[in-house]
């Protein structure tokens, strides 16, 4: 067997074996990538075992770019846009402050490494991954507003860790960047990621309207992450922005194309994210053996080094919550001093163009939680890898093995210290939204009821256009007809999502002793699936075998009432008056009574 027949074997038995102890982390209720790292890093002890060795461009190219893009279709523009102050805050200079604290305490602390080397090595291992973070979050009911801060912070800091890793990569190998060309970078990778991952985006979306073919839909969603990535990669942008700016605005435009799209992607993109962050941790913790032998063979002294990089370590996670206490409190008393300033100006349009947009109000439970949230993952070990022995300038990285020994405590000590202690934390403050569920049903009821109006009034409006279309008896059945079809379904709406609410109640009780298990149908993942009303498709009994044009009538009229009532949905959404999480569950309900009848034409037909 040749070398790429073993390398392939060893990526398959690595991803069986993540997938293997994810399948079983996820039936007990367990965190799937902790468990993952932790069984791999036993794994990594075994006598003869080869070491795994990672090309960190597969890592960038490959397995981020579909990870960050399923994150960003799932991420609640409306949220995201609200919490950007406190998201940017985190994403951007959060990282840029840990790069520097490390970078200092690596260059006091490790003698033959040099300062831009020091902050190369803290810019490594700035960056969280919300994976973790958000499953349990998730299960344990965060208030969305902090959610939204933890998934969109983990969107756009792997965009700073990866730029300062290149500007200080350069300045390693002896390039003379002043401050303004570093800012000049940093610009650049922010544009023109912004840039081409909306322009890549809108292309995407209006391919996505006009095919009007589900397969062709799904090819192009799972394409436009790895071309965002690439596109901006070789334009010097940020290639993580562009899948970013890509993803949020195909996510947010996702209502507009076809139910079928909808309903096919969510299984695809829940099975690639449940695939490549197993391989991911997997490969994380495999890493062991490799950091050991290499500190080993550079003659360092192991003990001193592990104890470097357990300082680094906690140095990572005290900075975090000082950064975010500081910040919060000290753009909060700005902001009051200046909304006092400028208390005449009562519009609040005027307001927020003079002192900005209003952060979301935390506690200082939510702040400590968020502060506990910085496990690191994929980037930090992808970053490690891409550090090159010597640079393209043939000037020798220094440390480098400390460094990598750096990025794997770090990555193993966040995901299993703050990992398996954050359920702890968050039941142990009490910041669980236990009322988000009530709030959840009331909105869908009030949706509901609204579009069901609105739908019986558009029969009305269209009675005498349909009349026109397909003849007065047709027209005047099927609308009775379908009008009582609203109201059972209606009835049936309210009815599921009582007992929908109380289930999810019972899942966020703060007194249960751990996270409860996922169900199949729940899942850890960002694409849990709702509550759906079956609709009721039963024929009515005076129609046992309808004429085909009064068939053909009253599907027609049943496809413009769904397209009414998507319409009614995106309305309230666009007007700031529906959550984006209630509304993917109405239409959810609605794609799905669109396929059921698809469905029962087709079988009709057949038969």
């Amino acid at each position: 067997m040749d070398g790429t027949h073993v390398e392939l074997l060893e990526l398959l038995l690595i991803l069986a074996g993540s997938l293997t102890i994810t399948a079983f982390a996820r039936w007990r209720g367990l965190p799937a990538p902790l468990l993952v790292v932790a069984v791999a890093l036993l794994v990594s002890f075994i006598p003869g075992l080869p070491d795994i060795e990672i090309d960190s461009e597969v890592i960038l190219t490959i397995i981020l770019p579909p990870l960050l893009y399923s994150a960003s279709l799932d991420v609640s523009f409306q949220n995201f846009r609200q919490s950007l102050v406190q998201i940017r805050r985190l994403g951007i200079f959060l990282v840029i402050v840990t790069a520097l604290v490390v970078g200092w305490i690596a260059y006091v602390l490790i003698p033959d490494m040099t300062l831009p080397a020091a902050i190369l090595v803290g810019a490594v291992v700035a960056p969280p991954d919300a994976v973790s973070a958000a499953s349990i979050g998730r299960k344990l009911g965060l208030p969305r507003k902090m959610m939204a801060v933890i998934s969109g912070e983990s969107l756009i800091n792997d965009a700073a860790s990866l730029t300062l890793v290149k500007v200080f990569l350069a300045i390693v190998g002896g390039a003379a960047l002043t401050i303004w060309q570093d800012l000049g970078i940093f610009g650049l990778a922010i544009g023109v990621g912004v840039a081409v991952g909306l322009v890549l985006g809108i292309v995407a979306h209006y391919l996505r309207m006009h095919v009007k073919d589900p397969v062709v839909e799904i090819v192009i969603g799972l394409i436009l992450p790895f071309l965002a990535y690439i596109s901006a990669e070789q334009l010097q942008g940020s290639g993580v922005l562009a899948v970013v700016a890509a993803g949020l605005y195909v996510g947010y435009n996702s209502p507009k194309s076809g139910y079928a799209s909808r309903l096919q992607e969510r299984p695809i993109w829940a099975a690639a994210d449940v695939t490549l962050e197993g391989f991911v941790f997997a490969l994380i913790g495999l890493q062991l053996s490799t950091v050991v032998n290499d500190v080993a063979e550079s003659g360092r002294s192991l003990g001193q080094s592990v104890g470097v990089a357990f300082i680094v370590l906690g140095v990572v996670i005290v900075v975090r919550p000082i950064f975010i206490f500081v910040t919060y409190y000290w753009s909060r008393g700005i902001k009051l001093i200046v909304h006092a300033r400028f208390r005449r100006f009562r519009r609040a349009r005027v307001r927020r163009m003079i002192w900005g947009r209003r952060d979301p109000k935390l506690s200082w439970q939510q702040l400590l939680v968020l502060s506990w949230t910085g496990m690191r993952g994929v980037v930090t070990l992808a970053a490690a890898v891409s550090i090159p022995v010597i640079t393209e300038s043939r000037v020798e990285v220094p440390a480098r093995d400390v460094m990598f020994l750096i990025a794997f405590v770090v990555t193993v000590g966040t995901l299993l210290l703050q990992g398996l202690t954050l359920p702890w934390v968050i039941r142990r403050l009490g910041v669980q939204d236990l009322t988000q569920a009530e709030r959840d049903v009331q909105a869908e009821l009030k949706l509901v009821s609204n579009s069901t109006q609105e739908a019986v009034d558009y029969l009305d409006t269209r009675r005498d256009a349909w009349a026109k279309e397909w003849g007065d008896e047709s027209i005047d059945r099927g609308i009775t007809i379908l009008k009582e079809r609203l109201q059972r379904q209606d009835a049936a709406f309210r009815q599921g999502l009582r007992e929908d609410s109380d289930a999810e109640s019972d899942e966020q009780d703060p007194a249960a002793e751990s996270v409860e298990p996922a169900s199949p149908e729940r899942g850890a993942d960002m694409r849990s699936t709702p509550h759906v009303v079956i609709p009721d498709i039963t024929p009515d009994p005076t129609l046992a075998r309808p004429a085909r044009n009064n068939a053909r009538a009253l599907a027609s009229i049943r496809r413009e009432l769904l397209q009414k009532r998507r319409e009614v949905v995106l309305r309230e959404r666009d007007n700031g008056n529906l959550d984006e999480e209630v509304m993917r569950r109405v239409l959810l309900g609605l794609d799905a009574e669109e396929l059921a009848m698809d469905t029962s034409a087709v079988s009709r037909t057949r038969s």
